[in-house]
């Protein structure tokens, strides 16, 4: 029973592994023909990658209250939980941006041609998580509330990303996904988030009082309307969200 944490790690690795294999098959290449760009579809969807991040998510979940049902807590546990976490978390994400930078540039004249280092930027997100990881594994105190954003969290905003782009009847939004200046934004903005020190709630619950979870319920509360009224364009909606209540809270976040 001890290792059946490590088990769940082991699954969060395989799902963000398999992630960016998904990822890195595009499903949905743009080609320029007579300054005309085409769409072409394959077999191969991005979202797949975004679903196993999802599912990477929920099994990372699963494995801290598996280990603290079993009483199962280790220095081993927690630093394969880790190293688990860059590749679900960090490295997959990287790559979902890799990708939509790359398509950025291919509905351009040549932008097939662009040299790779216009696209290395996707490359901060993975560094700025591996960052973000170690300071959480040598710091004690993160235990209801975090210090920087949770790679988690980071990685599930971008796996909406091509959701979003993929199942959006907006053009607007379409059009606004493959803008490589907003891309660099989105990058540099959650690579600061996730290394910085801004005081930010741990969705976990001590009890389940209103005076003391208030900034959690209504975070919630803001989830469930989101989602109903637009749907994946919900999960962008409950980050920005999550970031105003627990600084607006941050006395509730620890």
């Amino acid at each position: 029973m001890k290792h059946l944490p490590n088990l769940f790690t082991l699954i969060n690795l395989f799902f963000g592994s398999l992630a960016i294999i998904f990822i890195l098959q595009t499903g949905q290449t743009l080609v320029t023909i007579n300054e005309e760009t085409l769409t072409i579809n394959l077999p191969e969807r991005i979202w797949l990658g975004s679903l196993c991040i999802g599912i990477a998510a929920l099994v990372d979940f699963a494995d801290g209250l598996v280990a603290r049902l079993c009483k199962a807590t280790s220095s081993l546990g927690k630093e394969l939980d880790s190293l688990a976490d860059m590749v679900s978390f960090g490295v997959a994400p990287g790559m979902i941006l890799f990708q939509f930078l790359r398509m950025s540039f291919a509905k351009q004249q040549d932008g097939l041609d662009v040299s790779i280092l216009w696209l290395l930027p996707a490359l901060f997100i993975p560094c700025a998580a591996a960052y973000r990881l170690a300071k959480f594994n040598i710091d004690d105190s993160q235990r209801y509330g975090f210090k920087g954003v949770p790679t988690p969290a980071a990685a599930l905003l971008i796996a909406s990303f091509p959701f979003i782009f993929w199942y959006s009847n907006n053009e607007s939004i379409i059009t606004l996904f493959l803008n490589k200046w907003l891309l660099y934004a989105i990058i540099l903005l959650l690579s600061y988030l996730m290394i910085s020190n801004l005081p930010l709630m741990a969705l976990k619950f001590k009890d389940f009082s209103l005076q003391k979870n208030l900034p959690k319920f209504l975070l919630l509360l803001v989830a469930i309307v989101a989602a109903l009224l637009f749907k994946w364009l919900a999960v962008p909606i409950v980050f920005i969200f999550y970031i105003v209540l627990s600084l607006a809270f941050k006395n509730k976040t620890t």
